[in-house]
């Protein structure tokens, strides 16, 4: 059907004022107002609904984009349960998001596959879905950004781009062995984020041990002493979830049956 000439300029105003979704759909919503007799207060509630319902979907987009979060590791195929009754209401807790405003940080540890790295992500794209700006690294490449930057004389650049972030999930701290450069650029980051903006990390190494990553006593002291002056800590101190699948699979491969794996 041809549009009229107010249709036309209806567009275009709309188009000026960037309001696509209302510009793709005025047409079809004012003619279910006519038929249905709608108000006109109704008729532009759900024109102006519709336009932030998009807004906030591009946005969530957008904020997963640049999180560089694993999309594959999400609650829908994570077994919190496994866990502990202590660790899912911890979880529950930490979804909710109110831990940013206090820029506490969460620290996981346990063995290898225990799924630390699956909660955390998963975790982080709840926060993005309910309006927050997160950033995933595995922490050894977070690292070797940081001492490019350092060697480039735009650190503090670099750690101010950082800082937009509302929580930065630190992959693997466990699995890094620095030299001491690296070590200097890794402390920097999080004495720069102290009680400015919280740090999610997975560790497979207890805080004891973590001489290994910074080298010396007082640097080790330091890092820890302010990670977890405010801080969740989960021990999720249970069988590697990969161990399991496999056997798992591996029954059902016996039984002539098929598996769906969601990635730890």
């Amino acid at each position: 059907m041809k549009k009229t000439d107010e249709q036309v300029r209806i567009r275009e105003l709309l188009k000026e004022l960037h309001l696509p979704a209302i510009r793709d759909n005025f047409e079809q919503k004012a003619a279910e107002a006519l038929a249905e007799q709608f108000d006109p207060q109704t008729f532009l509630r759900e024109l102006l609904e519709l336009e932030c319902t998009q807004r906030r979907e591009k946005s969530v987009i957008r904020r997963l984009r640049e999180s560089n979060l694993p999309l594959e590791k999400n609650f829908d195929c994570f077994d919190l349960t496994r866990l502990g009754r202590k660790i899912v209401q911890q979880v529950t807790v930490l979804r909710e998001g109110s831990f940013l405003d206090r820029r506490e940080n969460v620290l996981a540890f346990g063995t290898p596959g225990g799924g630390k790295t699956h909660l955390l992500a998963a975790l982080g794209q709840d926060l993005v879905r309910s309006g927050r700006r997160v950033y995933f690294a595995p922490t050894s490449l977070l690292v070797q950004e940081l001492l490019r930057a350092k060697t480039e004389l735009r650190l503090d650049k670099q750690l101010k781009k950082l800082a937009l972030f509302d929580v930065l999930i630190l992959d693997d701290i466990g699995y890094v062995q620095q030299d001491r450069q690296e070590m200097e650029v890794l402390f920097t980051l999080l004495a720069a984020r102290y009680e400015r903006g919280s740090v999610m990390i997975t560790s497979n190494l207890a805080f004891s041990k973590w001489e290994s990553i910074f080298k010396d006593p007082m640097t080790t002291a330091a890092a820890i002493d302010r990670l977890v002056h405010h801080s969740v800590i989960l021990e999720l101190n249970v069988p590697s979830y990969r161990m399991e699948h496999a056997q798992r699979r591996n029954n059902k491969n016996q039984k002539g049956g098929t598996g769906v794996h969601c990635a730890d």
